[in-house]
């Protein structure tokens, strides 16, 4: 239930073994509080300074693909019987989202295995599925827990659940709350109903801006391997590491910079609908100014524009798994296409490196 700022580069559609990530959970011996024969365990809607850090850290790419809680029914608050059944993934921060938005209210989570990836994303890849949807109701014992017989997914959930499905298998019908977990509340108080507000997906800038350090991260090898490759150029060149490396590296440096945030803060005004074109016309942009600032030969000039056309045009092509402005079949369709143009460009601009090098 609920959304998070989150892209779906980074999460792996296959099961990986991890330590579940520690959640605060406390037991409740109530006869209404059984799934399963154990105590269903009560989720605190209040974040700890842990869970604000974590947060913040997964958002760096540090301990991304632990950073999960334990798959199974939860309880917020004291519910009853005939109290809401919420769905959501088993990403910590998609947890976190969720059950900070629900103080104050008596309401069931049941929590997918997603293998820690988020809601959409895991929507996309299959995880956040019909298959495990049974599966967690059966495994919980949900019908003995609730008397009703009604789930509230996630809209952003919807393309990876088939509703017809899981009704014949379980018992329970789907219903899709609204996309942001804070209007949960206002959900359930209106009868869940949900305002043509609540379904529609916000891209801000803000919201494309929070991206920005996974994206950042993302680079840093491939960064660090431009740099190296300008050492080397430099030693086989000059004899020794020389001032020209690292003033070299520059308009690399900021091409990473310029596709990591200003691409997501530009996205709406950039033209064309390609997000490889939009990079492209982004990265054309720097690469002149970055000239302009400091001329050079025509072979690394040219070197310089063509590679960092590529890093802007890609970094910003791999932006597409984080926007609501793509289907997953365009995407899939523009990566047919533009990895292997921007291949082909950035081999081109090596090549001119080399021979403005030998020169």
């Amino acid at each position: 239930m609920g959304t998070d700022a989150r892209g779906c580069g980074s999460g792996s559609s296959a099961p990986r073994r991890a330590f579940a990530t520690p959640i605060a959970t406390r037991p409740d011996e109530s006869p209404h509080a059984q799934a399963s024969g154990r105590p269903v365990p009560a989720l605190d809607t209040s974040l700890t300074w842990r869970d604000i850090v974590g947060g913040w850290l997964v958002r760096w790419g540090v301990g991304r693909m632990r950073y999960r809680v334990e798959p199974g029914l939860y309880r917020v608050g004291q519910p009853g019987r005939r109290s809401p059944v919420l769905v959501t993934a088993n990403y910590k921060l998609s947890v976190d989202v969720v059950r900070s938005a629900l103080a104050g209210l008596d309401v069931w989570l049941l929590v997918l295995d997603t293998h820690g990836v988020n809601v959409w994303c895991a929507a996309g890849k299959g995880t956040f599925g019909t298959a495990e949807l049974v599966r967690r109701i059966q495994e919980t014992n949900l019908a003995d827990v609730v008397d009703h017989r009604r789930l509230i997914l996630p809209q952003l959930g919807a393309v990876g659940v088939a509703a017809h499905e899981v009704k014949p298998a379980t018992g329970f019908s789907v219903g899709y709350g609204p996309v942001l977990a804070r209007d949960i509340p206002a959900y359930l108080a209106d009868r869940m109903r949900a305002t043509p507000a609540m379904r529609r997906v916000p891209f801000r800038w803000t919201n494309r801006l929070v991206l920005a350090p996974m994206e950042l991260v993302g680079a840093a090898k491939p960064v660090l391997g431009i740099l190296l490759a300008l050492i080397a150029l430099d030693v086989i060149r000059h004899g020794h590491v020389s001032a020209h490396a690292f003033t070299g590296f520059l308009p690399y440096l900021g091409a990473i910079l310029v596709g990591g945030v200003m691409a997501p803060l530009l996205l709406p005004w950039l033209p064309s609908r390609s997000f490889a074109l939009k990079g492209a016309c982004l990265g054309l942009l720097w690469a002149a100014g970055w000239l302009w600032l400091a001329p050079t030969g025509l072979l690394e000039g040219a070197s310089v524009i063509l590679i960092t056309t590529a890093i802007v045009s890609f970094m910003t092509l791999t932006f597409t798994g984080a926007t609501t402005f793509t289907t997953l079949s365009g995407v899939r369709l523009e990566m047919r296409y533009a990895v292997p143009a921007l291949m082909t460009t950035a081999g081109a601009g090596i090549l001119f490196a080399v021979l403005a090098m030998i020169n």
